[in-house]
């Protein structure tokens, strides 16, 4: 959401910091809470020993004057005597229950009543609002009627002589100019740290201002903007609702996500427990649940979307899964996992997720009865159901799986026993892009009918009704221009390849002449074009880094998708209404700053732009066009025959449940002829009505469909166009959040816009004026599809609609990609890898997980075991390798691999040119004996050569026996290298029988002369042979066969490699000049000439 609710001395504090205005006094604020340590207290706040003081509960609580929660002109001890009867205490506050835990006390102001004023800053759509009473105090009264309003535009910051002309009339005259100082202050605060709503009662006034009650709310999504005036904010609980760690735990998720996880618990011990899919789906399964009579069971409220991954969705099922198996009920338990038709979300992703959580609770979800419900659509979805099935015949509880061929809502009254679960599921005969066999059926609603030929005009509110306007006129006879058409050309602000994809295929479906993309416009590349499918073959689409060669380049392009974050889409799309060429902009992003969005409304309004969203999907005109991923997948384009026109229009706030009212329409009537998602914060860019209008005076349009919700009051404008005759097309209507007035405290649902302020607010007083007026109102979501047949049914008897034959659409190739990810082909890989895979919730190492990893410290070699010998060495033989790593890091400068790295970095190259001249060094003569000296000693003694026969063996070959011997170190001045290595593997190593044969043969060479002993090299060598071959892990013949592929030689190359590092550091560090070798280094033995 975006207007959160602020503690009072919150606001306080930060009005503290930034109110620059002298007549301002200083606000000082204790807090208390359980377990105070009032020594402590006293100290950082010395005035409330020597002050009367005013104490009162920070809780969200309204109206504490009346409910005689403050108490005040008292002393401390008068402090702590009240607290001890209501610091811990539970009490009742209209129909919420809760515990008073914190307080604050603040110095007692003393002063008249006459001296106390009224002051309230808050937001609209088109301006602000200052209210100013001269009066204040409990006993203020209905403000909204009494007060002075002053409506302040938008970019307009008030001076104090006008605020005084415009407000302060009925103030004390002598007061008047210090009053107008502290609002004009005030107000430039309300904007610049981004409050919704901002009220001081009283404020006092006499030789200054004081601030004694306050109540706030600021928005939630600015905090990118302004974090640093804020400082870190706590945003409470409403008053009754105990704020949870799993709440925090969800939130600090979704803060990380670029997906949305939500979760409220309503009531922790509750019998009925909801995972959803969706903001407006989700408000709509807690509506149902609680028309079905479960409000006082239903536990929790929540919303998971926006295409979270397998580990997001694990980690949000498992939390609600921990909640809801810490108490048993007498009647076992509900799970509902359900959603709309996602439009862009991997269902099947998103549900193995929560197949992995419900394994790990299996034995729980037995334990406490549970029944689990779920419905679900959209891409994919046909594998997350048979994965959900899959997993009910096997988990142990009842479990029944629904996909878009069941009413989304269904569920709710399967689970709470009022509507029969069906013996045998029907399922629809999709797959992706295809439609399979008996798909292609006309809709139920009119399967027997015979097609009409009549072309009578629609009827009025009721169907059959006359019309006082003609179809397909205005009342001004003014016909306006049709926002999309299958002409439409648009530009997608963003690098979305899936969305240009997923537009470009329905272009085709809908036989499209051409692409209704015609580019990306990204400024973090340079242009470029990128491949795309156009039916059967490759297209070119371009990608410009710059929007005005975009513009110029298509001078008929007039719609704009803007897929920008919430950080940038504000910019970006007041830089797109600099275009006179773009009509309409849709705003994908969801949580733009709410001052922002009505910025950018106002200047959109003034050019005469259509602005779509923010937090949309878009929209979709079937046969012409459609937004982004609006829609969904191609087998949802087919399956809700998006493909072509029906005679349905539609509006609603939510994006999933646009694609959830295209699957309604099109089984309940002939289909969609246009829906638009305006968008679920605040302040969309264009309202309900602003379409409802726009499709009544479309001819093809026969009747409408709207899906309002909790908050605002835009569906009464669509109440009184139909009172008024403006609309005389049936209209069939459902508010969405009639549950929020069964709750016991306020409950924020997943849109910004989804709270009612006033009662005028609540979906059931919408619902009542709606149905009042005239509209087709069904008794719950549940009754939408039938209302809709309903009203369909009469305007085809009337002749309104006429009944055409289905065409079907052309074929669409499905994407390999896609087809692969549904299981419909296979493909040998191009290459195998067993040691590492990226893919899922997090790195796996040869089948161990990363934070086990982490969790064991099993080390550097035991990450090295992983990945070289898929195994999982013993704690020894990790620490082995470790030290193997350690004594060959570095060997000086002298050695060729480290005077490579050195020359190569002092001729200017990078770490890596350098790194690899000196590592192409390594071979037989520098480094890379320990291979050859592990396959040596390995021949010699499985073949029982004892260590002479194998010394002169060697000899008589004209060979080198490698490992052996050392330029500088010998018997008498032994490598500490190899002393250390060998004491540890004397000492850890289960047996050394290869190092005691390679030490006989040092026995036999060192008699010859003192400096051939066993070197690093071969010692590392034969020692981990003896590893490999002893600690339990491997085969002799796998032991050998790592050995014959070159593994060992890998641990010089990985040791030394720190050390030609460290070189070339050293050189940059020293900051040495280009090499060049001395002559009198260097021998010139050139041939004379005769």
């Amino acid at each position: 959401m975006s207007a959160k609710a602020i503690n009072e001395v919150t606001g306080k504090n930060l009005l503290q910091k930034h109110l620059k205005y002298g007549g301002t006094a200083e606000n000082r604020v204790a807090v208390v809470t359980e377990g105070v340590n009032w020594d402590e207290l006293t100290a950082q706040n010395p005035w409330l020993l020597t002050e009367r003081l005013v104490v009162k509960p920070d809780q969200l609580i309204k109206r504490r004057g009346k409910l005689g929660l403050i108490k005040v002109n008292v002393d401390l001890n008068g402090v702590k005597e009240w607290l001890t009867t209501k610091l811990g205490q539970d009490i009742e506050v209209g129909s919420a229950k809760g515990k008073l835990k914190h307080f604050l006390i603040e110095p007692f102001v003393a002063h008249k009543q006459e001296e106390e004023v009224y002051v309230c800053i808050y937001c609209e759509r088109d301006n602000d609002v200052i209210l100013f009473y001269h009066e204040g105090g409990v006993d203020v009264g209905d403000v909204d009627a009494k007060a002075v309003k002053y409506e302040v535009s938008l970019t307009e910051y008030p001076t104090a002589q006008t605020i005084k002309s415009k407000l302060l009339a009925k103030a004390p005259a002598a007061k008047q100019d210090l009053i107008a100082g502290f609002v004009e202050a005030l107000y430039k605060q309300f904007k610049d740290l981004y409050f919704t709503y901002l009220e001081i009662n009283p404020l006092v006034v006499t030789d200054k201002v004081y601030i004694l009650d306050l109540a706030a709310k600021i928005d939630a999504t600015a905090e990118f903007i302004c974090k640093k005036e804020w400082g870190d904010i706590d945003f409470p609980p409403p008053f009754g609702r105990e704020a949870f760690a799993e709440e925090a735990y969800i939130a600090d998720l979704d803060a990380k996500s670029g997906a949305s996880l939500k979760l409220t618990i309503l009531n922790p011990k509750g019998r009925i427990w909801t995972m959803v899919a969706g903001g407006g789906a989700s408000v709509i399964y807690s509506d149902t649940i609680c028309d079905l009579g479960g409000a006082s069971e239903l536990a929790n409220y929540g919303e998971y979307s926006g295409a979270p991954s397998e580990g997001q969705t694990f980690e949000y099922a498992k939390t609600i899964l921990g909640l809801m198996t810490r108490e048993k009920h007498s009647d076992g338990k509900v799970l509902i996992i359900g959603g709309g038709i996602a439009n862009f979300t991997n269902v099947a992703a998103t549900f193995k997720g929560i197949v992995r959580a419900l394994k790990q609770f299996q034995t729980k979800l037995i334990q406490y009865g549970v029944s689990i419900y779920v419905r679900r659509g959209g891409p994919n979805y046909q594998e997350g159901l048979r994965v959900m099935r899959e997993l009910g015949s096997s988990l142990g509880v009842a479990m029944y799986v629904f996909g878009t061929e069941t009413h989304m809502t269904a569920i709710c009254g399967m689970a709470l026993g009022k509507r029969p679960i069906p013996a045998k599921t029907p399922t629809d005969q999709t797959t992706a892009s295809f439609l399979l066999a008996g798909s292609a059926e006309p809709a139920a609603a009119h399967k027997n009918r015979t097609p009409s030929t009549s072309t009578a005009t629609a009827g009025g509110a009721k169907p059959g009704a006359t019309a006082s306007v003609a179809a397909g006129g205005a009342a001004g006879g003014h016909v306006e221009k049709r926002l999309f058409t299958n002409k439409t050309k648009s530009f997608l602000y963003g690098m979305q390849p899936r969305a240009v994809q997923g537009m470009l295929d329905f272009d085709h479906s809908c036989s499209r002449e051409e692409p209704s993309v015609v580019g990306m416009i990204y400024p973090f590349t340079g242009d470029h074009k990128q491949k795309f499918y156009w039916g059967h073959k490759e297209i070119l689409i371009p990608v410009y880094k710059s929007m005005e060669k975009a513009m110029k380049t298509h001078p008929d392009t007039d719609v704009v998708i803007n897929f920008a974050s919430l950080r940038s889409a504000y910019d970006s799309s007041m830089e797109i209404l600099e275009y006179k060429q773009i009509r309409t902009i849709a705003i994908i992003a969801e949580g733009i700053p709410e001052n922002k969005t009505r910025v950018l409304i106002k200047a959109a309004k003034e050019k005469g732009v259509t602005i779509i969203g923010p937090a949309t999907v878009g929209g979709i005109k079937p046969g012409c066009f459609k937004i982004g991923n609006t829609g969904g997948m191609l087998d949802n384009i087919l399956s809700s025959k998006l493909y072509r026109p029906g005679s349905v229009a539609y509006v609603s706030r939510s994006g999933g449940m646009s694609n959830e009212l295209n699957n309604i329409i099109s089984r309940n009537a002939d289909g969609v002829f246009e829906g638009v998602a305006i968008g679920g914060d605040r302040y969309p860019g264009t309202s309900f009505m602003d379409h409802i209008e726009r499709y009544h005076d479309d001819p093809e349009v026969k009747m409408l469909v709207m899906l309002g919700e909790v908050g605002g009051a835009e569906e009464y404008q669509v109440a009184s166009a139909i009172e008024s005759g403006r609309l005389t097309k049936p209209v069939v209507a459902w508010c969405i959040g009639t549950c929020a007035s069964m709750f016991a405290t306020e409950v924020q649902f997943g849109h910004a816009g989804s709270c009612a302020n006033a009662e005028r607010e609540t979906s059931r007083a919408k619902n009542q004026a709606l149905k009042v007026a005239g509209a087709y109102v069904p008794n719950s979501f549940d009754d939408l599809g039938e209302k809709i047949n309903e009203v369909y049914e009469q305007l085809v008897e009337q002749g309104v609609i006429e009944i055409k034959p289905e065409v079907p659409p052309p074929t669409v190739p499905m994407d390999y990609n896609w087809a692969r990810e549904l299981g419909l082909i296979r493909k040998p890989a191009s290459f195998m890898t067993s040691i590492c895979d990226e893919r899922g919730q997090e790195l796996i190492y040869a089948g161990m997980p990363i934070t086990e990893i982490f969790k064991e410290e099993i080390g550097i070699g035991g990450v090295l075991a992983l990945l070289w010998f898929q195994r999982r060495l013993p704690n020894y033989a990790s620490k082995f390798i470790e030290m193997c790593l350690m004594v060959t890091a570095d060997h000086g400068p002298a050695v060729s691999g480290a005077h490579n790295t050195i020359v190569t970095a002092r001729a200017g190259k990078d770490l890596i040119s350098s790194l690899c001249s000196g590592l192409l060094t390594i071979g037989d003569r520098f480094g890379g004996a320990l291979d050859a000296a592990a396959k040596q000693f390995s021949e010699a003694y499985d073949t029982n050569l004892i260590p002479m026969d194998f010394v002169n063996k060697m000899r008589a070959e004209h060979r080198l026996i490698m490992g052996i011997g050392h330029r500088v170190k010998s018997i008498n001045n032994p490598d500490m290298r190899v002393v250390i290595l060998m004491q540890y593997a004397k000492e850890n190593f289960p047996a050394t029988p290869l190092l005691d044969y390679a030490l006989q043969v040092e026995k036999i060479t060192t008699a010859k002369k003192p400096n051939l002993i066993l070197n690093v090299d071969g010692f590392i060598g034969v020692a981990m042979v003896d590893l490999l071959r002893n600690c339990g892990v491997f085969t002799v013949e796998e032991a050998n066969e790592y050995i014959e592929i070159g593994a060992l030689n890998g641990l010089f190359v990985l040791g030394r490699s720190m050390g030609f590092i460290g070189h070339f550091l050293d050189q940059k560090r020293l900051k040495q000049g280009l090499y060049r070798h001395p002559w009198d280094d260097i021998s010139y033995v050139l041939p004379e000439i005769q």
